[in-house]
């Protein structure tokens, strides 16, 4: 099954996994056709972290996963996306081994691992944090868990392995989703 068609089936059974969260973020269902109009104009996922300045690493992996075309595609996606300091802090050599194409698959499932299907705005995870109780657990379209709470005012994701990433910017629309921007990479556990 190519690279593009898993990330399909993983994003249906990531909307299935999460339940209400992924429908109450959802594109409506009767979306006015002018709204449609406005996002053509907009950028993609791709497109919009190629024009930021500081996901250059990011866009590099997703074009070494073969996952350009997929991420251009309607979706919709949320991309919880790392800036190029948060690859820089991995340890040396890091991505560079991933960025080898005999590396490719395990690329592939740490940079799904940053994607949720369907929009997630900052709004409706705030909402979902504190309907839980202060932390929330969703499903990647990798099939692993993300948990998010706050610090303050800041939202913070923890990995399968435990390691903390604060969402730096939200809520940067695309035509087929929305970037968070995060100060680090999740890494499954």
């Amino acid at each position: 099954m190519p690279i593009s068609s898993k990330l399909k089936a993983a994003a249906f059974a990531s909307i299935a996994a999460m339940g209400g969260f992924a429908l109450m973020t959802g594109t409506p269902a009767f979306a006015d056709h002018h709204a449609k109009a406005a996002e053509t104009n907009q950028p993609n996922i791709v497109e919009t972290a190629m024009g930021t300045g500081v996901h250059g690493t990011l866009v590099a992996a997703v074009k070494a996963a073969d996952l350009v075309e997929t991420l251009s595609a309607p979706g919709p996606y949320t991309v919880f996306a790392p800036t190029d300091d948060a690859f820089a802090a991995l340890p040396a050599g890091t991505v560079d081994t991933l960025l080898k194409p005999e590396n490719k698959g395990q690329l592939t499932s740490i940079l799904t691992y940053h994607v949720v299907a369907g929009r997630v705005p900052a709004t409706a995870l705030t909402q979902a944090i504190r309907g839980a109780g202060g932390s929330y657990e969703f499903t990647t379209v990798a099939g692993d868990t993300l948990s998010a709470r706050f610090d303050g005012h800041t939202i913070v994701v923890t990995d399968g392995a435990g390691r903390e990433t604060k969402v730096v910017q939200a809520d940067v629309d695309t035509a087929n989703g929305v970037i968070h921007v995060t100060d680090g990479v999740f890494l499954p556990g």
